[in-house]
């Protein structure tokens, strides 16, 4: 029998989120005093950034939280010529005023103040004219309880390198997912968190395969690499056992256990196609999970573990937080940045572009913060 695994800090989530309700009757607008100014790193790749917003509809599947056919919001990142236009926003306002007032502090526990979280300064354009070329294909799927925004700063930073970057809400599991007519859709309360749990990955793995589908008249989605935080790294594992177009996979800091501490399928069975771990510092909970999944994965792997991170640190909070004022981890915001954009861009070329600059080879002397576990 699999050793029981303590509740982590996704399921953490679960159990916040039911104050969820309470908090949206309580919820106002943006204070006039919130914080302002904050500004998303700039990417690091050759590329201009272009960002889109795509409402997809899948009306041959019924919506499993709400009924009704199923609908989603999506956002892709892509290389850009270069040229005017306008900024891509962060988070439209009916989402950004939810977040500050629920999700930032409520069901993430930031510890943040008041913030203008519509007007964090990114750095794409909006509908840009795409770069042509045949770029490599990647999904981006959130945490519990984080918008598809929440990783906005590894989506243009991909793009940038020279990918596309498709990130889904996965509506009504997502704590707040705005649509084009201005209606904002927030969470549902959970109630049991291990069939919650188990729910919400089924149907993140059956989203993912719509949106694949949906997208492949305009992309080449017959490869494609996944990347998730928490969460989503588990989504990122589940898929790439579904679906032979996802050939490649990231999980930040993510378990793959269930709540009762059982294995996830593909930390019982393993996977076939290359998959990276990237785990914080210190004590933490994904190691049953992670440890059978290595030792079952009969492809390439590798396990990380990220000097002076947190869980959040993988996320956009890692940039933005520390720009209001609140620590997140003792690692410096720009290494963090800077050393997880280095290692995912090294797994994704190599075996999406068959480019290999060793990087996950060892330890590099460039960057000492990136330990390699095992």
């Amino acid at each position: 029998m699999p050793r029981r695994a303590r509740p982590s800090s996704m399921i953490g989530m679960i159990w916040r989120s039911f104050v969820l309700a309470v908090a949206v009757l309580l919820a106002s607008v943006v204070p006039a005093s919130a914080a302002t100014g904050l500004a998303l790193p700039r990417p690091s790749g050759p590329h201009r950034v272009g960002q889109t917003e795509l409402h997809l509809v899948d009306a041959s599947r019924t919506d499993p939280w709400r009924g009704g056919p199923r609908e989603l919001m999506v956002s892709l990142h892509y290389p850009a010529l270069p040229g005017p236009g306008r900024a891509a926003p962060y988070m439209l306002p009916g989402a950004a005023t939810h977040f500050d007032a629920v999700t930032a502090n409520g069901l993430l526990g930031l510890g943040v103040p008041s913030a203008d979280w519509a007007g964090v300064r990114t750095n794409a354009r909006r509908d840009a004219v795409p770069l042509p070329g045949r770029w490599p294909v990647l999904v981006y799927s959130p945490g519990l309880g984080e918008p598809r925004t929440w990783g906005t700063a590894t989506a243009e930073d991909l793009a940038s390198r020279g990918y596309v970057v498709i990130s889904i809400d996965h509506t009504w599991e997502s704590p707040e997912v705005e649509f084009p007519d201005g209606s904002v859709r927030t969470m549902v309360a959970p109630g049991d968190p291990d069939a919650f749990l188990r729910k919400a990955l089924d149907v993140r793995v059956a989203d993912t395969r719509f949106v694949l589908d949906a997208l492949a008249g305009r992309l080449d989605v017959s490869r494609v690499g996944m990347i998730g935080h928490s969460m989503g790294g588990a989504a990122a594992a589940l898929t790439m056992a579904a679906d032979p177009r996802v050939v490649a996979g990231v999980n930040l800091d993510g378990n793959l256990t269930w709540f009762d501490g059982s294995l996830m399928p593909p930390a019982e069975e393993g996977l076939r196609g290359p998959f990276l771990l990237v785990g914080k510092d210190g004590e933490t909970d994904t190691g049953p999970g992670w440890t059978a999944f290595r030792a079952a994965t009969q492809g390439w792997t590798a396990q990380l573990r990220l000097l002076g991170s947190e869980h959040a640190t993988f996320t956009d909070a890692a940039a933005l937080v520390p720009q209001l004022g609140v620590p997140l981890g003792t690692l410096d915001p720009a290494t963090a940045v800077r050393t997880q954009r280095a290692y995912v861009a090294s797994f994704f070329d190599r075996w999406l572009r068959d480019r290999n600059d060793h990087l996950l080879d060892g330890p590099s002397p460039r960057y000492p913060e990136m330990v390699f576990v095992g």
